[in-house]
């Protein structure tokens, strides 16, 4: 296929179309389509250069076809070629490398490679045939812009084609002013700083600019344009500081890509906006047309994404809406290439500057008449689940929020405020709620259907007829009170208002909503929305927690459009989001489809697990065991029996029966060692010992703990804590890197014994008494305590130590710095005041740079993945998972399913996708000055010495919105593997490409959707078999991502090649949580499960790989997955007691990882009979734990006898007793007449 260079807005790395243009003596490439407008406006000027040179963007040769093309033909005849790249050399390794190439092919030929940016200079101005003092100058031209220096830029080529280096003083730059101010007027309205690139400026492209300001002055704005070079530079950061701080400017538009500060210094602040403190709003442009702009689900492309939205949240940026659209002259002109325009959208403009008003305002508006709206999430949709917050204690949070509101002078009426999360949560749940049984309750107030109409008919009409395809007119709603309008559910306090987020709609009763990766929101969710803007005049608007549902409704991914969901239903109004700090992911989603700004918390307080109950009989029984065989006691065979029996009676997993240790006497001492080994582990896992309370510190001994978890990782080339407390106390094993089963040696035995460690056998023994210490040594190093019970190698520990000066002056002051920021955050963005940026990830999986929180979080630079720390794990764990299958099958695994997520992706640089290279036997190739990933090379048979696997990959659909750059890599190594010509025993999708099978590999949901499909399903109950929840995944990740300019639909394709999955795995690269205490494990590990088992009839075998600590990736069964958190943490006292303390919401937390303990049962058959009975005994049976769920939340404690009973009826628990069934009815029946009462919250 062939295009011309002049066929405006086409993409050419989607379409892979090949450049057509006419020689000339000088090609002119570039990432800058300024530079081409520029140089066409200078050419009238210049006209003895009309036929001389040509211009072409780089885009148009992003894909090595489209170069080769290129150099084989129009290059032939050029004697010249000038390359002017933004980004590194890996941005465009290839193409630098087919130059250097072609320039060495011919004497007469030149190469200058020029740095779009300065600071890429010593990079690039190497890399072609003129001096780099040269080329340096001829880059600093191009940087300052303009007709003059372009007119010397010409020059100094002439005198290059001419054999002579042109001199010094003819390439000096004709300074322009940097900032440039550009219609100023003086004119009412509050100032609004702008700052655009002076090249738009310099090559007359002013439609967008002149555009911007017309819409900020309707708003009644005064607009403060400056025209800019580049925001690097400090001293053009210096002027624009100054220019518009002496104009008072209350907030600021930035139309420049990048961000103002590098990558690796990020962290430290963004000098510029820090000083300014001003927020700032990131003006969108597409680099696409406005028409293929609209018809892309993808939104921007993802150099688009990269620049403008991922790298400028650096600076704390706020992401808007595309407000421009790269359009093209139609005369191509002498430079036989379509000469670049920005052209303003009159619908993004007129967002932007409401935007901009409505921040303004917020500003400006005294506390005791600021409007402010708090919106919890609610689901699943009961009235036991309201308030959802991942970690979060988000009733008592949202409580103190309130407290605060009042303590700083704003309006929340006269009445007494709730003094604690369950009061708020009596009085919210006293109202309509979106549950059926709360819809007879008294609403907060309606909107009125004349309203909503008014506002309907300006609804884009594409929005609105599929609004109706499922919903009907709004005078239709099933859910609209014709006398009243549509209930708003929540409280007002004074100029405050609570809400509870409307439900997005899916009806049980209704099986295709069920099934609808795509469904949009119902006409009363819109309509609480538009009541916040029409009737309550919010002036800003909060969701409190991870995460509501309203960014991720239906649309593009990013830069969206005023049809797309989360534009229907948030308008333009200033959007706050407390969110937990180790989830940039989904964080992410909300800042770019949501406009808001993350006020990110800290984690929940983790803590080992410990042992308990029975587990720590288990344990005295083994030690006691272990000292009669030393002692060569009688007494050994009854221990050994008790020991047996006792496993026996907790159901440990793999145990022998008795008759099996009759027949075969050595399977005791196995079992025997694996319980010890076993229990070592459960005592060294980590779990939440609480939730976080927003701006509030967690108690001493929590911090404590959680400093510890923060101080263990090694970081920097130092060792961690634990790595460090063993070298001092001249102990051998390795508490980091160590498998928590192996035995220590006979020395170190020794020597703990003789520093105060009884009974340490393994190494988990030894962490524990090592934890233990850890804890002493921080009271006494933090606290100034005495150090009672501390050993005496750590009493003699020089503070300065490197260990110590790092947990005293750094790890300690950031976590304890989180809840003052936490709380400043949150008044700071009320009042409309800038959020500083600052990283994301897990502090415990060695990232403590993400605290102090009270920032608004950043994510990584797609550029850059995977990273090669994450490909060197991603190998040795796909390896030992190879390894392992071997062992246990005594065959290679071929074929494999695998499920990945945008969140991990952003933690861990990207390992899952590093682990996919290794199965199918594909390296990554990184640019060595940046280590970003430049290209792929197979691996040959003989140095992979064993098959390649076969993977299927079901992307999320925030992996896709976020990394459509790994998405191609991947489509890229996936093809070269199918084309090997190796033999099929060897290379299994060759065989399948052979034979003409699917080529399908990458698999998500549909463009604009989200999610896997089986919690609607599971919370509904409308399924009857695992079945229905395989069929219900296959319809919502039937969409193939392989590559291809747009998604396609491909049922067929993936039910062929899951038929053959062998394996289901799934990794999770940190232990600030788990399995259970999130329903997206269930959706797609289970999810892929049942749909394996759905279109091949065989169950797949299921791996949870353990990437928490990076040395020593850990990979098993789910099923002892699934086994280690309900020892660990569910059945734990130390978590349950630690849940109890947050009252609704701790309920609220044992209810949702109950359900998500059914849901991976229901969707994988993994779930042993004990746990139910277990959870049925020891939660459900107990005095203690009863009155607190009936005091704090009996909705969950009704819908968790419900769900037991379930399990029963569907046959998941089959060893439920009589008495167990009638109490667990007796409970439903109770619960409901305590409900019922109205008075549920004590």
């Amino acid at each position: 296929m062939h295009r011309l260079a002049t066929c405006p807005g086409l993409d050419p790395p989607e379409d892979v179309v090949l450049v057509e243009q006419p020689g000339a003596d000088v090609l002119f490439l570039t990432s800058a389509g300024t530079d081409i407008s520029c140089l066409d406006a200078s050419l009238p000027s210049y006209p003895a250069w009309n036929e001389r040179i040509r211009a072409l963007p780089l885009s148009c040769l992003d894909h090595p076809a489209q170069l080769d093309h290129y150099l084989n033909t129009t290059a032939q005849a050029a004697h010249l070629i000038v390359v002017r790249l933004l980004g590194s050399r890996g941005h465009w390794s290839y193409g630098l490398e087919q130059l250097q190439r072609w320039c060495s092919e011919a004497k007469q030929r030149q190469l200058i490679v020029l740095a779009g940016t300065a600071d890429q200079s010593n990079e690039l101005h190497g890399l072609g045939s003129c001096s780099a003092e040269l080329a340096d100058q001829l880059s600093a031209l191009l940087r300052e812009g303009g007709i003059d220096n372009m007119g010397r830029f010409l020059g100094a080529l002439e005198a290059l084609l001419e054999g002579t280096p042109p001199s010094p003083d003819n390439v000096a730059v004709v300074p322009c002013p940097d900032p440039m101010p550009w219609d100023w007027r003086d004119e009412a309205g509050a100032a609004v700083g702008i700052v655009l690139y002076r090249a738009q400026f310099q090559a007359g492209d002013l439609a967008l600019a002149d555009a911007l300001t017309a819409a900020l002055r309707k708003e009644g704005l005064r607009p403060c344009l400056l025209w800019v070079s580049s925001l690097r530079n400090p001293a053009v950061q210096a002027g624009v500081h100054d220019l518009l701080n002496q104009q008072n400017a209350e907030l600021v538009i930035a139309g420049t890509s990048f961000a103002s500060v590098q990558t690796e210094q990020a962290g430290l602040g963004s000098p510029l906006w820090d000083r300014l403190d001003r927020p700032v709003l990131q003006l969108l442009s597409s680099s696409r047309s406005r028409a293929q702009w609209l018809e892309s689900s993808q939104g921007l492309n993802p150099m688009d994404l990269s620049l403008q939205v991922v790298m400028p949240e650096l600076d704390a940026r706020i992401t808007t809406r595309p407000c421009g659209f790269r359009d093209h002259l139609q005369t191509t002109g002498p430079l036989a290439t379509a000469i670049p325009c920005l052209q303003p959208d009159p619908s993004g403009l007129a967002w932007l500057a409401e935007h901009s008003r409505r921040w303004v305002e917020l500003r400006q508006t005294p506390c005791a008449q600021r409007r402010i709206a708090m919106v919890l999430a609610n689901y699943p949709v009961r009235d036991g689940r309201v308030a959802n917050g991942v970690g979060l204690d988000t009733p008592d949070s949202t409580a103190r929020m309130l407290r605060w509101l009042a303590d700083a002078g704003h309006d929340l009426g006269s009445g007494a405020l709730p003094d604690s999360g369950d009061g708020l949560m009596q009085q919210l749940l006293s109202g309509r709620t979106n549950a059926p049984e709360g819809q007879h309750r008294p609403a907060l107030d309606h909107l009125p259907l004349t309203t909503y109409q008014k506002w309907w008919t300006s609804v884009p009409e594409s929005a609105r007829r599929l609004i109706e395809s499922r919903w009907g007119p709004p005078e239709a709603a099933c859910d609209l009170d014709p006398n009243r309008g549509f209930a708003i559910h929540g409280l007002r306090f004074g100029h405050v208002v609570v809400l509870i987020q409307p439900d997005r709609g899916y009806d049980a009763d209704q099986i295709a909503d069920l099934h609808s990766p795509d469904l949009p929101p119902p006409h009363r969710y819109l309509a609480q929305y538009l009541w916040l803007r029409c009737v309550h005049q919010t002036q800003v608007m909060l969701h409190v927690g991870k995460h509501g549902s309203a960014e991720w409704l239906p649309g593009k991914s990013v830069g969206l459009s005023d049809a797309c969901g989360p534009e229907l239903a948030l308008g333009a109004i200033p959007h706050l989001y407390p969110f937990i700090v180790n989830d940039p992911g989904e964080g992410s989603q909300a800042k770019r489809r949501g406009h808001a700004v993350v006020l990110d918390h800290l984690t929940p307080p983790l803590g080992r697990a410990g042992l308990h109950g029975p587990l720590q009989r288990l344990e005295g029984l083994l030690d006691e065991l272990v000292e009669v065989r030393q002692l060569g006691g009688q007494r050994a065979r009854v221990l050994e029996q008790a020991v047996h029996s006792s496993l026996l009676s907790l159901n440990w997993p793999g145990i022998p029966s008795q008759a099996e240790i009759r027949r075969q006497p050595e399977l005791l001492e196995t079992c025997l060692d694996q319980a010890e080994t076993y229990l070592c582990e459960l005592k060294e896992s980590q779990i939440r010992t609480g939730l976080h309370r927003f701006g509030v510190a967690p108690s001493t001994e929590a911090a404590d703990e959680l400093l510890v978890a923060l101080a263990r990782p090694p970081r920097q080339g130092q060792p961690g804590l634990l790595q460090a407390m063993a070298l001092q106390a001249e102990l051998g094993f390795d508490p980091w890197q160590q498998d928590e089963g192996d035995k220590l040696s006979e020395a170190d035995q020794t020597r703990l014994r003789l520093l105060g460690g009884a009974n340490c056998r393994r190494v988990g023994d030894g962490c524990a008494w090592l934890e233990q210490q850890a804890q002493l040594l921080i009271r006494w190093i933090i606290h100034g305590e005495q150090g009672d019970g501390l050993a005496e190698p750590f009493r003699t520990w020089s503070r300065k130590d490197p260990c110590l000066q790092n947990l005293h002056d750094d790890l300690w002051p950031r976590l304890n710095g989180c809840a003052a920021a936490e709380k400043e955050a949150f008044l700071r963005g009320i009042q409309g005041q800038r959020i500083a940026a600052g990283p994301s990830g897990a502090p415990s999986r060695g990232r403590p740079d993400v605290l102090p929180t009270g920032r608004n979080f950043y994510s990584v630079d797609l550029r850059g993945l995977p990273t090669e720390a994450a490909w060197d794990l991603g190998r040795r764990s796909a390896e030992q998972l190879l390894d392992l299958h071997l062992l246990e099958q005594g065959e290679p695994l071929r074929h494999l399913a695998l499920s990945v997520w945008g969140t991990a992706t952003m933690r861990n640089g990207g390992e899952d996708i590093a682990q996919l290279l290794a199965l199918i036997g594909v390296r990554p190739v990184w640019d060595g000055p940046t280590r970003r990933l430049v290209d792929l090379e197979v691996i040959p048979a003989r140095l992979l010495g064993r098959p390649r696997v076969d993977v299927v990959l079901r992307i999320s659909g925030l992996f896709r919105d976020a990394f459509p750059q790994l998405v191609g890599w991947v489509h890229q190594a996936q093809s070269m593997v199918a084309a090997l010509d190796e033999p099929d025993e060897l290379n299994p999708l060759a065989e399948l490409t052979r034979q003409g099978g699917p080529q399908g590999r990458i698999y998500g949901s549909a463009p604009g959707a989200y999610g896997a499909g089986l919690q609607a399903l599971i919370d509904s109950g409308a399924w009857e078999s695992r079945a229905d929840l395989g069929q219900a995944f296959l319809s919502w990740s039937q969409w193939s991502y392989d590559g291809a300019a747009a998604p396609s639909l491909d049922r067929s394709g993936l039910e062929q090649a899951l038929g053959r999955v062998q394996v289901v795995l799934h990794n999770q690269d940190n232990r600030e949580h788990d399995l259970l205490d999130s329903d997206d494990y269930y959706q797609f590990q289970g999810g892929l499960s049942a749909a394996v088992e759905e279109v091949s009839g065989a169950r797949p075998q299921l791996w949870f790989a353990d990437h928490s600590r990076p040395e020593r990736p850990r990979l098993h069964r789910l099923e002892k997955e699934l086994d280690k958190v309900m020892r660990s943490r569910m059945l734990n006292p130390r978590w349950i007691e630690g849940m109890m303390q947050h009252g609704y919401k701790g309920a609220f937390e044992m209810g949702a990882s109950l359900d998500y303990l059914f849901a991976y049962d229901a969707s994988t058959d993994r779930v042993p009979d004990w746990c139910y009975g277990a959870l049925c005994e020891q939660w459900l049976s107990q005095t203690k734990i009863l009155d607190f769920l009936k005091g704090s939340n009996p909705w969950v404690l009704r819908d968790m006898a419900e769900r037991l009973l379930e399990a029963s009826n569907r046959g998941l628990w089959t060893s439920a007793t009589k008495d167990q069934l009638l109490h667990l009815q007796q409970l439903v029946i109770s619960s409901e007449a305590q409900i019922e009462r109205g008075s549920p919250i004590c």
